[in-house]
């Protein structure tokens, strides 16, 4: 566990354009990041902390330096490359939930699969083992507007999870619960985990998902300011 390196950063820069100049967000990030670990990016807002998540998750490229992610370089990907690694490896989670609001539960987790070379019995299979993993079967016929805001990121957790990605990126996915759901969904998360030996890595600067992690890197002015194993094996 932890030994092979599925995402490495080099002198990784991201400049986005202000007026007549430019605004560093992140400055020269050196990371790597090995199967099965559970580490937070973590620092306050504008730490650069979500834009090196959409970095990682090829959501964006880089302005300098390299990022790679299942050993693809993120900038020498064209945009149809890269859906293709968010497809096949990434699962996504984040703190607005983005469920489709006309699906069922049902149809809101099968939705990353239709994206894939799977059949229907496959999916079938997969979206009830996701259901079932984060404890919502009784409301696989119900519609995100049915649901509270704690099964809403459960349902979004088992999205994430449906094609059994490499790794999860979670930005601020508790920052709308209150603290018991906050507990539910952190160690629903970290149940697969350890079952499934998925990578996750947040975006946070939440207390109650910092107890969680096992690996803290905090972030100030895009820069990485400390590296630290917190020692919290499961």
């Amino acid at each position: 566990m932890q030994n092979s390196k599925i995402i490495l950063t080099e002198e990784l820069v991201k400049r986005f354009p202000v007026g007549g100049g430019y605004f560093t967000a992140l400055n020269k990030i050196n990371l790597s990041f090995g199967k099965g670990e559970f580490a937070g990016l973590v620092g306050p807002s504008g730490s650069g902390k979500t834009t090196l998540l959409n970095i990682i998750g090829s959501l964006d490229y880089p302005s300098e330096g390299k990022a790679i992610v299942m050993d693809q370089s993120i900038g020498d990907l064209t945009h149809r490359q890269a859906a293709r690694l968010r497809n096949k490896y990434l699962g996504f989670i984040f703190q607005t939930y983005n469920l489709l609001p006309v699906y069922t539960v049902y149809e809101n987790v099968e939705f990353p699969l239709l994206l894939l070379d799977t059949t229907t019995t496959e999916r079938h299979r997969a979206v009830l083992d996701a259901v079932e993993w984060v404890g919502l079967t009784d409301k696989l016929k119900s519609r995100p507007g049915q649901l509270s805001g704690g099964e809403s990121q459960r349902v979004a957790i088992a999205r994430a999870m449906v094609k059994k990605p490499e790794v999860v990126l979670a930005d601020e996915p508790t920052a709308n619960l209150d603290a018991a759901n906050s507990h539910h969904i952190l160690q629903t998360m970290e149940k697969l985990n350890r079952e499934l030996q998925t990578t996750f890595i947040f975006a946070t600067h939440d207390e109650k998902v910092i107890q969680y992690l096992r690996r803290k890197i905090s972030l100030e002015d895009g820069t990485v300011v400390n590296d630290e194993n917190l020692g919290n094996e499961k």
